[in-house]
């Protein structure tokens, strides 16, 4: 007989725990996420090309109002200095302006007016130019056997006319009307009047860029201190458009010496080799030289031929002809085309790769006005891109 009520049977012990498995190892990528930053915002790289082309467009565009503006810019830092020195001699700006543009419009007036007589006589020598050149191709028609110019023109011709006799059977085996396409007539009034209105819009240029030029000259420095008051009251951008238009000033400058310089050099080296040779009228095609010198690459190439035919006509003789036209392109590849870009990426401390690039463009773009202004274009671009934090990636571009 028990005392008293059984006690509840003992609970078992819980067990021990089982010990956890390990977590499985994550990637190195997920435990530690890099964010990586875009050097450059598409979409302002995008806004950027657009505004380019924009630009590239609006220049081609309005290319009848840019190019008068920055000719006229390039004769008024050209003839600045002698303005200014009139006025040291008590000379108004006005008066000394208008001397200096009539002077320099009556001296190109007189150098082409003492220049024309040669290039109406070279003119009108053309046709017996042509036809001493076929002569002396063709041997001077001495010798009865074809030459070898003849016999491919005579193949050529046979190929052709074998070729129309094929269409036509075709055509007639087909049943289809052969259509003939007649040329219109050479109407001379039509060069007429297209050189007619070629000479009245250059005139109208040439106009507007004497009177711009003499606004310029004339006005002094009116529009660099309206230019420095319109950065606004803050001095350190007054400073900063200040050291941009003396930069400007002084990459202009050099740049109009340089190419004085290479263009005399150019001149007085063709009218010496030239007389050695003994060619006629030696000095006047040492000061065509030194005009054309001032356009890249293609005045190179209008000397050598002019000169060539002018010494074909004058010794009768191709290998002459070869010889002043070989010197003639030889003193212009040294000089305009090695000399000049050293000269101007020295003083102007900018790439000569970004230079011939900047050529090419701007001819492109403007066509022998470019050839003439792209260099200074990319110098004053060079000038501004120096002194502005956002654009110094583009100078240091095209620095050296």
């Amino acid at each position: 007989m028990s005392d008293g009520p059984e006690p509840p049977p003992a609970e078992p012990a819980p067990a021990p725990p089982a010990p956890a498995e390990p977590a499985p190892a994550e990637p190195a990528a997920e435990l530690e996420r890099v964010r990586l930053e875009m050097p450059v915002d598409v979409r302002s790289a995008s806004l950027v090309v657009l505004a380019v082309l924009g630009s590239v467009f609006a220049l081609h565009w309005a290319a009848a109002v840019f190019i008068p503006l920055m000719v006229s810019l390039m004769l008024t830092y050209a003839l600045s200095p002698v303005v200014d020195r009139l006025e040291r001699w008590h000379i108004s700006r006005w008066v000394g302006s208008a001397v200096i543009l009539l002077g320099l419009g009556g001296a190109m007036g007189w150098t082409g007016y003492s220049l024309s007589g040669s290039a109406q006589d070279l003119v009108d020598s053309l046709p017996v130019a042509a036809q001493k050149l076929r002569l002396a191709m063709r041997g001077d028609g001495r010798s009865k056997d074809p030459s070898t110019l003849d016999t491919v023109q005579k193949a050529a011709a046979q190929i052709e006319q074998a070729a129309e006799e094929n269409s036509a059977k075709v055509a007639a085996r087909k049943g289809v009307a052969r259509v003939v396409i007649e040329r219109p007539a050479f109407n001379v009034r039509d060069y007429l009047w297209s050189g007619t209105v070629g000479l009245i819009a250059a005139a109208g240029q040439l106009t507007i860029i004497a009177f711009l030029t003499y606004f310029a000259l004339g006005s002094g420095d009116t529009f660099r201190r309206k230019l420095v008051r319109m950065t606004g009251p803050s001095l350190q951008r007054r400073k900063i458009t200040v050291h941009v238009l003396d930069d400007i000033t002084k990459h202009i400058e050099r740049f109009l010496l340089v190419q004085i310089f290479t263009s005399a050099l150019v001149g007085l080296a063709t009218g010496l080799v030239f007389w050695a040779i003994g060619l006629e009228s030696a000095a006047v095609w040492g000061i065509v030289a030194a005009v054309t010198n001032l356009i890249p690459y293609i005045g190179s190439v209008i000397v050598m031929a002019a000169a060539g035919l002018v010494a074909f006509l004058q010794f009768n003789s191709v290998q002459m002809a070869l010889l002043v036209g070989g010197s003639s392109l030889v003193i212009h590849t040294l000089v305009g085309n090695l000399l000049l870009p050293f000269l101007t990426s020295r003083t102007s401390r900018m790439n000569p790769v970004a230079v011939f690039v900047g050529v090419i463009f701007w001819g492109w773009l403007w066509g022998i006005w470019g050839l003439l202004l792209g260099i200074p274009i990319m110098m004053v671009a060079k000038a501004i891109c120096d002194h502005v934090e956002d654009l110094q990636p583009i100078g240091e571009l095209l620095g050296e």
